[in-house]
């Protein structure tokens, strides 16, 4: 079996291009699908997959590492996160052509399950960009953290840390500890809740300022509470902190999530695997955080290709706690993709289909092809002018 061709499918869902990888063989009928969705970046993510093509035409498809040693080896520079966020499209593409060869899921392929469903969990707003980044005010939190608990999840996430710099204006803190504590009382104690720091906070000192204002609600994990290049500031605050510390969505390969697990940076690791290499490399980053006592919340705010794809990855995982997912980002979300399950609030069973199991609709996706995304980031500035992190 040889690799013919790889082609990118993109289709807008307003804040993202849904980047969709389609890698062909030479067996008729057989193809395989991935995702290597990057906001802001959809162009770049095409022209890296257009460049890699060369690379595996002619290659047997079913050697997924040594493809992969191909695609990251061979073209002499390394890959940054549009180059890796396309590599990790096509590898995911690999599997789902070596379980369809095989008659069996993917999850087999990757060490059998170790779990009967996985936990997941939505952002206030089912989905909706402006619910998920816009909600700034107790009212408004309060509602939609009602709505997704009423829908059956039973774990949630806000991202209602303010725009900062340096340091955190009391007002600011007061108002954070206000609206988390609000919907601690909305939804009770047997939801949990996770807030999104975004990587606002600029130093140490002003994103520790909010993460004792939340505290006395108790809540699964802060996610990025610095920006993730600050390793040593986010050790500083994992140690300090009674709240629990998740982060990694950011960092790219082994190499990246390696200093960071070494100096115990995070209590939850978030891989993403769009973006990290592909689902064997985010394997591996499971096992080096396995062995250093840290558990997995993966990334995952995309399409539908790579929400199944780490429902294969979670089924397989045995440290993975819970999944992120985007459902409802657009009202036609389950019109791309035909899944292998059907999902639940907070629950995703164990699909059985061979591959990832997905049937995708590429009539869908041509009614919805490229535009500009909203760019949301560029409401990330402060009175003044600064700009600073979205």
């Amino acid at each position: 079996m040889k690799i013919t061709a790889i082609k990118a499918l993109v289709c807008n869902a307003e804040m993202r291009n849904w980047v969709f990888v389609r890698v062909e063989t030479d067996e008729t009928g057989l193809f395989g699908w991935g995702e290597a969705t990057l906001e802001w970046k959809t162009r770049a993510v095409v022209g890296a997959l257009q460049d890699l093509e060369a690379l595996l035409i002619g290659q047997d498809p079913r050697n997924v590492e040594q493809c992969y040693q191909i695609l990251t080896r061979h073209g002499f520079w390394r890959l940054g996160v549009e180059g890796m966020s396309a590599v990790s499209g096509i590898e995911i593409a690999l599997w789902d052509i070596l379980g369809k060869s095989l008659g069996i899921p993917v999850w087999r392929l990757l060490g059998g399950k170790v779990r009967d469903h996985l936990r997941t969990y939505t952002h206030l707003g089912l989905g909706d960009m402006k619910a998920v980044y816009e909600s700034g005010s107790v009212d408004t939190i309060v509602e939609r953290g009602r709505i997704v608990t009423q829908a059956g999840y039973d774990a949630v996430k806000v991202v209602c840390i303010p725009y900062t710099h340096y340091v955190s204006p009391a007002k600011a803190v007061d108002s954070v500890a206000n609206m988390v504590g609000a919907l601690r009382e909305a939804v009770g104690p047997d939801i949990d809740i996770m807030v999104d720091f975004h990587g606002r906070p600029a130093s140490v000192n002003a994103a520790m300022d909010y993460l004792k204002a939340i505290e006395p609600a108790r809540i699964m994990f802060a996610e990025e509470p610095v920006p993730p290049e600050d390793v040593a500031g986010l050790a500083h605050i994992t140690a300090r902190s009674a709240v629990p510390i998740a982060s990694g969505e950011r960092l790219i390969g082994r190499r990246e999530f390696t200093q960071s697990i070494a100096a115990r940076a995070f209590n939850i690791a978030q891989p993403d695997i769009c973006h990290t290499g592909g689902l064997l490399e985010t394997k591996k980053i499971a096992a080096l955080a396995e062995t250093a006592g840290i558990g997995l919340a993966p990334h995952n705010p995309l399409g539908p290709i790579a929400g199944v794809a780490a429902l294969h990855f979670g089924i397989s995982t045995p440290n993975v706690i819970i999944q992120e997912e985007m459902s409802g980002a657009v009202a036609w979300y389950d019109d791309v993709v035909t899944w292998p399950i059907d999902r639940k609030p907070g629950r995703w069973d164990v699909p059985d289909l061979p591959g990832l199991g997905v049937t995708v609709n590429e009539d869908v996706i041509a009614r919805h092809p490229f535009k500009q995304e909203v760019l949301h980031a560029r409401n990330a500035v402060m009175p003044d002018g600064t700009v600073v992190d979205w």
